[in-house]
């Protein structure tokens, strides 16, 4: 029962989810994709994972055991404290740097967490990565989430305005 319960939950997560991004407003400006968009996704992903955990529920139960959960032994305390410094990181540095730098400098604290040591590659792969997540909201999605450091200079150089 606490299993269904749980399901019942999440599904009734996805649905205050589904209320909510139906009140978002809307522009008319927006042509395709607007602000709708990933809260609808965030929604749709809520409601068949509660829908999935009360099928499993219903077939038997999901939770691990008291045995299951004793054999996984204590926490890894190193790593929550990597992601919680990547996560201190982040929002010390979106102000000053900006959205791209501050997620790249979080995304290589969060994988020493996973166990990286090569922080020089992580921040190679991430720089590029969170760049390409900052365009992709501010050009296809419409969404301004500032420009920081990295992003006005790269606007600069094509000759763009930041917004």
């Amino acid at each position: 029962m606490p299993d269904l319960w749980a399901g019942l939950f999440v599904l009734g997560l996805g649905a205050i989810a589904f209320w909510q991004a139906a009140a978002i407003p809307v522009s008319p400006i927006y042509a395709q994709i607007g602000p709708k968009l990933v809260p609808y996704l965030v929604a749709a992903g809520l409601s068949l994972l509660g829908a999935l955990l009360c099928l499993l529920a219903l077939r038997g139960g999901w939770s691990a055991s008291i045995a299951d959960v004793a054999e996984a032994g204590p926490p890894n305390r190193r790593a929550l404290a990597w992601m919680a410094a990547g996560l201190g990181a982040n929002l010390l540095l979106i102000v000053p740097l900006g959205f791209s730098l501050a997620a790249a400098v979080q995304f290589t604290l969060v994988s020493a967490a996973f166990g990286s040591r090569r922080w020089a590659r992580d921040l190679l792969i991430a720089v590029p990565l969170c760049l390409g997540v900052w365009f992709l909201f501010v050009e296809a999605l419409g969404v301004n989430i500032g420009a920081g450091l990295l992003e006005g200079a790269i606007l600069g150089a094509l000759g763009r305005e930041p917004a």
